[in-house]
């Protein structure tokens, strides 16, 4: 049974209780998501995977068929994301939610979880702080330090001895900094200066201006995901480090959806991520061609495997214990299943999934012809490394 959410008034406090505590024959997920403005991209991925899914496995759970509702955050706006979800469960009356782009978004339903005892599955925000705020959050994306730190650690073992961060001033920014300077001075490595960069920013000239005159072996970056992170990117691209020697190393900077507008000047370029579209396995393979089936104009990236798997989970949460939240996360604790991304168990304990993270060389396909992002090397069953701190 779940419980209200306060501060509501008596009449819609009581169409919740009356519709949550019910075991209905269809359940109901909503997922808030952008599907306007610069990030719209991402939240059509989202629903593009679940409908593949859908495809793929059918719309019911056990005894209950699925419904989604999908409701439009825009970008980083935690009001907004909290009246939504708020709408989702009282008028709405959803079972479980879904989504959440932003760290920002995701951190702010927070109480609404606890009070309504709804699971959250998080298809991407990346903050390790996130699911420290409630019990009811899971996540089948990654965290910042899931691939920084792996990513600090191989940089060393390649020689790389000084490195300048640059990211975005904002939770997951501050994660994979962090992250990526707690494992490289331990291993030996130097920090030269660690750039914090505006959210606002538009124009990236003067950080990696500042970046060549420092003149590491290497640059760390993170950004959000969509023109930030192309924009950062292409200016490294255009302004002559890689010919310095600066090595670009980073984690989603490289995505499949802006991959191929970078041309040549991309090739070389080296992330760690938990997932890559060229992944060479046949669930993989399997996966793109149903999504391309479905969804000719589409790119298989972060979101869609995110959502995908997301997307499994309720599921089976679903057949495990209906519209019970509680008993839902707790089926959910320990799970394992094999993703087109390789193997995944649930961590009882931070709520994220452990799983491969891939060490990738941007190169260009022969038989394609297209830009990957080619896995070189795998740094298997890796958690949440930033876990408590």
């Amino acid at each position: 049974m779940k419980r209200t959410i306060s501060g509501l008034s008596a009449a819609a406090m009581l169409l919740l209780g009356t519709s949550l505590g019910a075991q209905a024959d269809t359940i109901k997920v909503g997922v808030v998501a952008p599907f306007s403005g610069p990030f719209a991209l991402y939240g059509k991925q989202f629903q593009e995977a679940i409908q593949v899914y859908q495809a793929e496995h059918g719309t019911t759970a056990g005894e209950h068929e699925i419904e989604f509702i999908y409701k439009d955050s825009g970008g980083p706006n935690p009001d907004q994301a909290r009246s939504l979800t708020q709408e989702l469960l009282i008028k709405d009356r959803v079972d479980y939610l879904a989504g959440y782009v932003f760290t920002p978004n995701a951190m702010a339903v927070a109480p609404l979880l606890d009070q309504s005892e709804t699971p959250l599955v998080i298809f991407n925000a990346a903050t390790s702080a996130i699911n420290a705020q409630s019990d009811y959050y899971l996540r089948t994306s990654y965290t910042l330090w899931q691939v920084s730190m792996p990513m600090a650690e191989w940089a060393y073992d390649q020689g790389i001895r000084s490195v300048v961060t640059a990211v975005s001033d904002y939770g997951p920014g501050i994660d994979a900094e962090n992250a990526f300077v707690a494992a490289f001075q331990e291993a030996g490595g130097e920090i030269k200066d660690s750039i914090r960069m505006p959210m606002s920013t538009t124009d990236f000239t003067p950080f990696i201006q500042s970046i060549r005159d420092q003149a590491p072996d290497a640059l760390f970056t993170f950004l959000p995901g969509g023109p930030p992170t192309f924009g950062f990117t292409k200016t490294y691209n255009e302004n002559g480090l890689r010919d310095e020697g600066i090595m670009f190393l980073g984690t989603a900077e490289t995505e499949e959806s802006n991959l191929q507008a970078f041309g040549d000047a991309a090739i070389g370029l080296t992330t760690a991520y938990h997932y890559s579209a060229d992944h060479d396995s046949d669930l993989n393979r399997a996966f793109i061609a149903k999504n391309t089936e479905m969804h000719p104009d589409s790119v298989t990236n972060w979101a869609t495997i995110g959502a995908y798997d997301g997307t499994h989970l309720i599921y089976e949460m679903v057949e495990a214990a209906g519209t019970d939240g509680p008993a839902a996360i707790e089926a959910a604790k320990g799970l394992e299943w094999e993703s087109p991304r390789g193997p995944l168990v649930m961590d009882p304990e931070t709520r994220t999934v452990v799983q491969n993270v891939y060490i990738r060389e941007v190169e260009r396909d022969e038989e394609s012809g297209l830009l990957v992002n080619r896995e070189k090397g795998v740094i298997a069953t890796v958690g949440d490394l930033g876990w408590g701190k």
